[in-house]
Parts: C-alpha cells; structure tokens; sequence
C-alpha cells in the first residue's frame, strides 16, 4: 500500500464509517446472546475502543485488494464496490439475525417472520437457505399466512401495510416555495439591476433628498419583485405540474391473485404476501419469490448499470455622483431591453401549457421537449394492430380439413361443434388451449375473464365456444419448455408431456412462417397425413384470401416427439398443421380522417407491422394511407434492394432530414422507440419497457391521439416564433429611439426605469398571453419544419422591420417635434413630452402584441376570445403598465394671488 495521503485519507474515512456501525449496532450488550453474538458483540467492543486496530484492520483489507483493483477498469471498480458492500450486509444481518427474536406485534399480526429478516432474504440472493433453512416458497407462504392459491385477503391488507411497510420509495421532499424565490434571485440580470438600485437609491437621496430621490431606485426594487414574483409563481406551478405527471407514470397497474380472484391493482398497493403475475415487458413491481413460470428473464440493467462567475471582484467604494449613477443604469437598461430574457419564460410556458392541455387529450408527455418536436415529425411510422385498429379481436374464419368455414358466435356450442370433426376438434383445442402466455380465470361476479393480449384473447374465446372447461386440458398434461413469441421467428412454441406418456410439441405464429414448417396435414379422421404441393397452394390461397379480407392470420400446428433425457431446444420442422384461423381486428373510428389531416399537414405516414402483407395492405388501404401508386413491402425483399431500388421505392431515403416519430407498444419495439426522434408509445396495450423507452405515452392507443399531439407541437413552436417577433420588435424600438435621440439631442425620451419597466413587464405578461394561444386548424394545412429550416422566417423580418419602421416613425416625429405640435411651453415641456411618447411606446407594443397572434393573416382579431389567459394577460399588462406612468407636475406653473396677499380657493371639476 503506498504512503499517498488520499490513500490514507480514505482509510481514516472507512474506519470511522466501520466505527460509526459499531457504535450504532453494538452499544448495548444483546439479552440472552448465543455464544457466537456474544463473541461478536465483544469484538465490536474492542474494535471501537482500539481505532489503531481498526485501522490496521482496514488498511490490511485494502492491501489485499490492491492487485486485483489495478487489474480492473474504471467502470469495474464500483462493482468491486458493490460486492464489498453486499458482504458486509451480509455480515450485519448474519450478527442481527443470531439475536432475532419475533417481536409481540409481529406474533400477534399472525406472522412469524420480521420485516429485516425478510429483507435479509431478499439482499443475500441465497436460493439454498431459502430452500434448506426457510422451507422455499412454501414456507415463506405459511411466515406470511397467505395462500398461494387465493392470495392475500383484502381484510389484511391494512395490517400488512402497517407491520410491511408499504411498496413505495421515499420521496425526495419537493422544493418549497422560498427556494424557488431564491434560485431566481441568483439571475446575473437581477443581481445587477439590485445593485443598480440601492446604488440609485444612494445617490438618489444624497442628491435629491427625500423623497423625491428614492423614486427610481424604488422604482427598479419594485420591478425586480414582479418579475420574480411572475418567474417564481410560473416555475413554482410547472413543478406541481410535473410532480403530478411522475407521479401518473409511476402508478403501474399489476395483476395479482388476491380474495381468490385475479385482479388489477396499483403497484403502490402491492403489500407482502402478495401473488404477482407476469407477462413479456412487464417492470417487476417488488422484490419477491419465484413459484412458477417458463423462460424467465430479467433486465436489470437500470439496477446495476449493465446491459450489455460575472461580479468577480468585491465593491469596496463607491463615488457619490449623479455621473456614475446615470452610467450604471443606462448600461443596465442596455443589458436588460437588448437580451430578450423573456424568451425561456415563453419557451417553459408554452410547453407546460401543451403538456397540460395533452394531458386532457389522453396523451402523457415524458419528456418536455417532446412537445415541440413533434410539431416538426415529417414522418410517422406507426405500428397497425392497437394504433389503427380497436385492438378487439375477434375469430370469424377457419381453415381446417381442406375447408373455410365462417365463426358465428351466436351458434349454441353443438351447432359449432358440428363444424369439424371430433378427433380433429380435441387436437385444435390442445394446441389452443395449451401454447398460449394467457390466462382464463373467474372474477368475483363468478364470470370468465381472459387475461394476455389480445391475439391470444381471441384464440381463447374461439376455443371456449366448443369447450367450456379450460382447466381441464391445462390439467392433463405438464409443460416442459416455452419458447414466447418474438418478432424474428414471428412464431410461439411449447414443448408438453402428455398424460399417456408421450411428448408433444404444438407452434404458432405466422401463417408462411408456420406453413414453411409443416410437410404433414391433419385429415377429417385427426390423422397426420403429407402435405402435397397441390394442397400448400390451397393453404396458401387460403391465407391470402383471408389477408384480402383484412383479416389476421395465424396458423397452428403440431408434431410428436421422442421423449429424450435432454430437451434443450424446440424442433422447428416436420409439423402437422391443424389449422388456419382469420381474426378480424377493425379500424378505429376516426382513423381515417386523421390520416388524411397528417397527408395534408405534409406528415407521411408508414405502416409497419409484422402482419401478412396482404393483411397489411387491405388495413392501409382502409384507412387511406395506402394508395393506388403507393408501395407495400416485406423486411427481407427491402433489405435485398441496392441504394438506386430503395431509392426508388422511398423517395429522399438517404437524404436523413426527416423527422420521424415511431410508435410501438411491444417489448421490442424498446430500441426504435429509444432512438426515434420522438417515440410514441402506446399505453393500453404497450409494455412497461415501451414506455420508459417513449417520449410520449398515448394514454387510449388511438391514432387520433397521436395527430393532437402533432397540433400541439406546432402550436408550441409557432407560439415561440411569435413572442421572438414581438419582443424582438419592443428591443429594436426602444433601443433605436434611445440611440438616436441621444446622438442627435445628448438627452433620450425613454428612461431606464420606464425600459426596464416595459421590457420585464412585456416579458412575463406577453410570453403569457401569446403561449397560451390554442392550435387552430389552418395549423395542420401547412408542411412540418424541417431540420434545417431558419427559426425567423421570412415572413418574421417583414413583421419585425415593418412594425419597427412603424413604430420608429411615430415616436421620432414626437420625439423630435412632439412640442411643437402638442404647443407644449414652460419648463415642464419635456416632463410632459417624454411622458406622452412613453403612453405612445407602451400602446405600440400592446398593438404589436395583438399583430403578433397571427403572423400571415391580416385579420389578426379571429379567434382573440379563445381563451381567457391570453384576454387576462393583454389587459394586465396594459393596467400594470399604465398606472406605473408618472404624472408630471408643474412645477413653475404662476400661482394667482389677489391684491391682499391671499391665495384664491382652488374650484372647477379637476379641483373639487
């Protein structure tokens, strides 16, 4: 170990830190101890009492580390640090647990295991202890008195609760309102204009006296509270706001066994003893126990990390001069009206206003910028079954014994029974019934509900319409291996022991993919016969003709196995196919109107979907995407075309300007998600890890869904580009007048507290009411923003250099000649002068506030009356504006005084 001083520093530190346990955990000597406790608890005596043992002790842990460590990476060395840690926890629960002893409450609970052992359980990963010492999961059933049968009585939850605890992180505490208030009083800007004011108010009094001398530096203080005041309320708000929002996406619905039924719960409710059902891409909700299921596999990598300064110098003295008084807060006008600091108020508000009002449309925004981005999507590619369609499937065809038959559901069971031939009927059911991830269970009103997604549903339903008892068949035989569908094999297999000895194999999936894989056919006697080429092309014409129906496509089959000591793997060839099935899934009301508003927004919408193309096309083509010039085309055949054909098929492929928004709600459909510009993730049907992977969670799975958040992103945008042109135009006016009226005259008409007035008060009120502007439907008429498109507009400098011409014209005249055609004389003229061309700016800028609504159209009054906000906003910062106008006095005004001295009573309206 070398002598380096951190080297040392950081075993002082680790010995106090081992110190500090000791002390915390080994004060009292232990009542009763074993002679092992004992052991321990005087060795921890000692170690506290000796710090030069203990060190030695830690430096000599630090030795024998110190060759392994220098062989590690960087990003190894917290693993070490993290196994470092888990012994040690082992180490203090082994020393708890050997002076455990069930408390009262817990014993009276009816438990007979205490909240740190079972935490203990859960840390140590131990499966032989939990086996040999605690009985496995049986046991730990009969410690927690809960029936792995019925789950937990809802009666107890309460108690487990209280003797539990409860499956919630605590919370980091929110930051209270003050910390707001003193996290925007750090702003440079502000920092500058509170020395700037008690510096005027200094100068102010010294030269003016009281109290004439403290009116701008009160002036400045009070402009400095509203727009903290303003700043603080917004900022204060939106993270109420987000709060609300973590806290909707943190609330996980999750299945459980509970009362004897199955039932959806919140994971917050999730409570010791609890039996949690999984499924593919669901977030595990709690540490727990494994009693059953087949390929499990567990992401952990959010758990362990793998997945694979201006004021420099300090005021010492100041000069008392009206020079430097005036320098200083004509430079902090300067600063403050030249930057527009209004513009991340506007930007922060017109997001916080869009997510909120998605909110209300069914669409959970995860990600703030989410909301502008989408205004800018060129490109949506969205997945078909669920998004398109209802996600409601419904058997209505099969194919079986070389024949198509129609699914009528309102058959009584004999009738469909009578269908298909019995010993080809009871292999149909079995290959139902036993290869599938779903479930058929009884509520609490005693009726069947289906739980899994909803090709399987459908599967289950059809199969229900001939046998009743879905048990039964799940009883008689015992599974040996599930292989869960994927997206590449496009297939589900399962591996069965039947009860007459035998081994059997049933898959499903895509029908060409199954197909591919049969050489054999089920015949009318439920015998295995071959497959001839001539009855392949029947099949195959089958599937098509389903396909162009818009029908969904699964085919089944099956194929006996030799029972061998060793089943790793699932064959993939030599099946018998037992039958083609159609599941109509129907378009979503709505959809096809959307999409025609996405083509004439400019958005070009894709289908992607692991469906027959047939299937695929007849839903495109219903709900408009696909046209007549249009292209359909499957992965394989696009990935085998050269750059010229894929530039052919997909015009500006290799161009990489779009911006492309994807939806997907599987578990692999994570990583384009992830990557996608904006990930739409749905969430009704989506997996847990689709939507910690989406920028955008569309809370109904509907199409429409997703074109609102379109027109509310490009309402956010549009509603930036107008506050840049307003507030751009109020720095160009106000700086223009100033400059050139002190070129030309050595005074300006604008004074700092009057600019700084206007350019914080036209900052928060008009960021207000021009972010708050709803979408209107010439928004999506208009092509979508590209990549590299200017954000002021062609169209932004015309407004901006007219309305400044404008504006200029105006207050130069008044500035320049405003007394001779106002007939202004007397001392006071240019008090009165300057005042009136300050009323004149103000009402330009409310002016410009009201053009800036709608930046092409002439008629910039349609729609002023949406919305209140904006109404509330506009007269706000008139009325504030306005009554902070000074009234200017006559100060050398003839008073009138009669011939005895005495001055005449003040009379008229104006005086009464």
């Amino acid at each position: 170990l070398s002598s380096n001083s951190l080297d040392l520093l950081w075993i002082h530190f680790l010995s106090r830190v081992m110190e500090k346990y000791l002390r915390k955990n080994f004060d009292v000597q232990p009542k009763n101890p074993s002679q092992e406790a004992l052991r321990r608890w005087r060795s921890a005596v000692w170690l506290v009492k000796n710090p030069r043992r203990r060190f030695r002790m830690v430096a000599d842990l630090a030795k024998r580390a110190e060759g392994e460590r220098k062989r590690m990476k960087i990003q190894e060395k917290m693993r070490v640090a993290l196994y470092v840690q888990k012994a040690a926890l082992h180490f203090i629960d082994g020393v708890s647990r050997a002076e455990h002893k069930l408390s009262e409450e817990v014993m009276q609970a009816g438990f007979s295991i205490e909240p740190e052992e079972l935490a203990y359980v859960v840390r140590s990963h131990n499966i032989k202890s939990c086996r040999e010492q605690y009985g496995g999961v049986d046991g730990f059933a009969r410690k927690v008195s809960v029936s792995l049968k019925d789950g937990v009585v809802s009666s107890d939850i309460p108690l487990r609760q209280k003797i539990f605890g409860i499956n919630r992180f605590a919370e980091k505490p929110s930051r209270s309102f003050l910390m707001f208030v003193w996290e925007a009083l750090q702003d440079l800007t502000l920092i500058i204009l509170m020395v700037c004011a008690v510096v005027s108010l200094g100068v102010g009094i010294a030269t003016d006296g009281w109290p004439k001398g403290m009116y701008d530096g009160l002036g400045i203080i009070l402009c400095i509270f509203l727009v903290v005041f303003v700043t603080v309320i917004s900022d204060y708000k939106q993270s109420l706001q987000f709060k609300d929002l973590d806290k909707e996406k943190k609330n996980i619905m999750v299945q459980v066994t509970g009362d004897g039924s199955r039932k959806k719960v919140s994971i917050h409710d999730l409570v010791v003893g609890d039996i949690v059902h999984l499924s593919i891409g669901d977030q595990v909700p709690a540490d727990g126990l494994f009693m059953s299921g087949y390929s499990l596999f567990i992401d952990e990598s959010s758990l362990s990390g793998e997945s694979e300064p201006a004021i420099h110098n300090e005021i010492t003295t100041w000069s008392i001069s009206d020079g430097l008084n005036l320098f200083l807060a004509i430079a902090v006008t300067i600063l403050v009206v030249a930057v527009p600091e209004g513009l991340p108020l506007a930007v922060t508000l017109s997001l916080a206003f869009a997510m909120k009002k998605l909110m209300d449309d069914r669409a959970l925004v995860r990600h703030l910028s989410a909301c502008e981005t989408m205004g800018s999507a060129s490109c949506i590619c969205t997945d078909k079954t669920g998004t398109l369609t209802t996600n409601h499937m419904v058997v209505t065809k099969v194919w079986i014994c070389g024949e198509a038959k129609v699914v009528e559901r309102k058959r009584n069971r004999n009738v469909l029974k009578s269908l298909i031939p019995e010993r080809v009927l009871s292999i149909l059911l079995d290959s139902i019934f036993q290869n599938t991830n779903s479930e058929v269970v009884r509520g609490k009103d005693g009726k069947t509900n289906i739980l899994g997604s909803p090709t399987e549903t459908a599967l289950l339903e059809f199969g229900l319409l001939f046998q009743g008892d879905y048990s039964a068949h799940c009883k008689e035989s015992n599974i040996i291996k599930i292989e869960p569908f994927n997206s590449v094999k496009k297939k589900m297999s399962i591996l069965v022991a039947l009860p007459s000895g035998g081994v059997r194999a049933f898959c499903k999936g895509a029908s060409e993919t199954i197909l591919s894989m049969c050489d054999k056919i089920v015949n009318k006697n439920g015998e295995s016969v071959s497959l001839s080429e001539e009855q392949r092309k029947s099949i195959t014409n089958a599937i098509n003709g389903f396909a162009c129906e818009a029908l969904r496509n699964l085919c089944m089959a099956f194929k006996e196995v030799e029972n061998t000591p060793n089943m790793d793997t699932i064959p993939d060839n030599d099946y018998t196919l037992i039958a083609v099935v159609g599941i109509k899934d129907p378009v979503r009301p709505g959809v096809r109107e959307a999409v025609q508003t996405c083509l004439a927004a400019g958005i070009t919408i894709w289908m992607v979907t692991g469906d027959n193309i047939n299937t695929a096309k007849a839903i495109a083509r219903e709900c408009g995407i696909l046209t007549n010039d249009g292209v359909a085309i499957e992965g394989p055949d696009f990935c085998d075309k050269s750059p010229q054909e894929m530039k052919d098929i997909i015009p500006r492929l290799q161009e990489l300007r779009e911006v492309v928004a994807v939806t997907g709600d599987g578990t692999n459909d994570a990583p384009a998600l992830h990557e996608a510009d904006i990930g739409l993730a749905m969430g009704i049907a989506g997996t847990e890890v689709a939507k910690e992977n989406a920028d955008v969670v569309i809370m109904d799975d509907n199409f429409t869904t997703i074109v609102k958040v379109a027109r509310w992103g490009r309402a956010v945008y549009i509603s930036i580009q107008k506050f840049v042109q307003f507030q751009l135009t109020v720095n160009v006016v106000a700086l223009m007048t100033n400059f050139v009226s002190a070129c030309a005259s050595g005074s300006t008409p604008l004074t700092a507290i009057q600019l700084l007035w206007v350019n914080m008060i036209m900052d928060t009120l008009g960021a207000l009411a021009l972010a708050t502007e709803p979408p209107n439907d010439g928004l999506m008429k208009r092509p979508p923003v590209g990549r590299n498109v200017n954000f002021i507009t062609r169209i932004m400098w015309r407004n901006i250099i007219g309305q400044s011409i404008y504006q200029l014209a105006v207050l130069g005249v008044l500035t320049f000649d405003g007394k001779r055609l106002f007939k202004l004389n007397g001392s006071d003229s240019t008090d009165v002068l300057n005042t009136f061309i300050f009323n004149t700016f103000v009402f330009c800028q409310v002016f410009n506030e009201i053009n800036s609504r709608d930046m092409e159209k002439i008629n910039i009054f349609c729609g002023i009356f949406s919305t209140s906000v904006s109404i509330g906003a506009v007269s706000l910062l008139v009325g504030v504006v306005l009554k902070c106008i000074p009234v200017v006095p006559d100060k050398n005004a003839a008073t009138i005084k009669h011939h005895d001295g005495y001055e005449s009573i003040p009379s008229g309206p104006d005086m009464a």
